[in-house]
């Protein structure tokens, strides 16, 4: 049984970042810090930290703002991080309520209900707890029958979480799928390091995949998926549950993400652009068949870079949207975002891709065709 993409949903706080905020607390952090270690930076050693700008990070990463879930911790420049509040265990935490938030937008978009749907993924970078899966407390919370589980892959979690319900449909194991994405990024990020104190934003996307003959006329059809790895240290998290029983226990900030950014920049782009051409070639299609590419949204230059070459061209914007300069990186939901966002001037029988890449290294493709 083939699989179709039937709806999406988005969800986002309800709170946004500007660079220009981001700027101003993240200079008056590194004017504090020069300004306590003036003697030790005087004596060589403290290497003494430098300022960031609106216009480098533009230019770094195409980025303009980003929404988050607390923007008072963040531009606090005695915290910078978000702050939340602990929860009871018997109140649904933040993750699944975002999560909920997406899943429910593409069920009312699809005019489906908890009865139609057989299971949950919730595939995202990183979880908020280890158990029980945030995917059954999803599945509780919208009534759900059936199974859920939780799975990660870093930034391919989105697209790789739709190739796993694509193959429950296509072997029989389910008739409809939600796969949830619920991105709470900007915990993971140190707003106190120049290089990435811009990246993250906080997002959930949902999608729902359905059987064809359960999906009637609307909806996508895919044609075939894709899912790739390579391992890689230059994108990297060592935040887990061993952290508190390592010896001596690691100072909090090597818990955060950390990258290479230009190692990235040069071994990723290359792999994204020949497996695209490949999987093309295998399908006997080229370029100038797919009308628009829905990229991972993590950096301008790479979407820019990837596009050009698959084009063969240069391209229109609206052949790659982005998304980022709203969202910036919404690590594996960004591609579904560009999806949600850009699809409807589509007409039947044509083509697009939903392409995905990040640590790992991973990438994961699925093309798809309007019905």
């Amino acid at each position: 049984m083939n699989a179709v993409i039937r709806s999406t949903g988005l969800w986002t706080p309800d709170e946004t970042v500007s660079n220009e905020e981001l700027v101003e607390c993240f200079n008056a952090y590194v004017e504090k810090f020069n300004a306590d270690n003036a003697v030790a930076i005087e004596r060589g050693s403290v290497e003494p930290l430098n300022p960031s700008s609106t216009a480098f990070i533009e230019k770094a990463s195409g980025i303009k703002s980003r929404y988050t879930i607390d923007k008072a911790g963040v531009l606090d420049v005695d915290r910078m991080r978000p702050r939340i509040a602990p929860r009871p265990d018997d109140e649904i935490c933040l993750m699944a309520e975002a999560g909920v938030a997406a899943a429910r937008e593409a069920l009312e978009a699809a005019g489906r209900d908890a009865s139609d749907v057989d299971a949950v993924i919730c595939s995202a970078t990183s979880m908020q707890r280890t158990y029980p899966c945030i995917a059954i407390e999803i599945q509780q919370a919208l009534g759900i029958e059936g199974f859920g589980y939780d799975m990660s892959v870093a930034c391919s979690s989105g697209t790789f979480g739709m190739i796993s319900a694509i193959n429950m449909i296509k072997t029989g194991m389910a008739r409809s799928v939600l796969v949830v994405t619920p991105e709470i990024t900007t915990p993971q990020l140190n707003f106190r390091d120049r290089d990435s104190h811009f990246i993250f934003g906080d997002v959930a996307v949902a999608v729902l995949i359905e059987a064809e003959d359960m999906a009637g006329d609307g909806g996508w059809d895919v044609m075939t998926t894709r899912m790739m790895t390579k391992f890689s240290n230059n994108i990297r998290s060592n935040f887990g549950f061993l952290n508190a029983s390592e010896d001596p226990e690691p100072e909090f900030e090597d818990r955060y993400f950390v990258q290479e950014g230009r190692k990235v920049f040069k071994e990723v782009c290359p792999m994204v652009i020949e497996m695209i051409l490949g999987d093309l070639a295998k399908q006997d299609l080229t370029a100038a068949d797919m009308k628009r590419l829905w990229l991972h949204q993590a950096n301008i230059n790479m979407n820019q870079m990837i596009a050009r070459k698959v084009f063969d061209r240069d391209f229109e914007p609206h052949e790659a949207p982005v998304v980022l300069d709203e969202f910036a990186n919404i690590a594996g939901a960004g591609s579904l975002v560009a999806f949600h966002r850009h699809n409807d001037d589509f007409q039947p029988g044509e083509k697009g891709l939903i392409c995905s890449f990040g640590a790992g290294y991973s990438a994961g493709s699925i093309y798809l065709q309007k019905r």
